[in-house]
């Protein structure tokens, strides 16, 4: 009753068979994703330990250096803060930080990474006490 479609698709590329580009999984797009979720968490760390050294700071950062490492499988850029931020910056700093763990938490979940995801709630934990500590030392 039908009769058959006897042209290609509008969705195909014309004269390009679809292995002529890359494709990656969903675990390798996940895993870039992690990985610049966490590089990113690492630049605001590192912001933040530039102003308001700490042990726990320190410890955090080189944790997030492994798993940078690896799942990108070579050692994250990281460069000295030129400035310490200003002060008043710190809260905002810590709430950024927060937000960038969470986002590494929910993408660590995904693709069930449970080193990276117990990393990245520690980290959330972390930055929400400080922000909260900090707002209610200037009010």
């Amino acid at each position: 009753m039908y009769e058959p479609i006897r042209t290609k698709s509008v969705h195909t590329m014309a004269g390009a068979p679809s292995s002529d580009f890359p494709h990656r999984s969903r675990e390798e797009e996940l895993d870039i994703q992690l990985a610049g979720h966490l590089a990113a968490l690492l630049a605001v760390t590192d912001e933040i330990r530039a102003l308001a050294p700490s042990a726990e700071l320190d410890a955090g950062a080189e944790r997030l250096t492994e798993q940078v490492t690896r799942l990108r499988g070579g050692a994250p850029l990281r460069a000295p803060a030129a400035e310490a931020p200003a002060p008043s910056r710190l809260a905002t700093l810590h709430r950024r930080a927060h937000a960038l763990a969470g986002r590494a938490l929910v993408v660590a979940a995904s693709r069930a990474d449970t080193a990276a995801a117990i990393l990245s709630a520690e980290r959330m934990d972390a930055h929400a006490s400080a922000a909260e500590s900090r707002e209610l030392a200037t009010r």
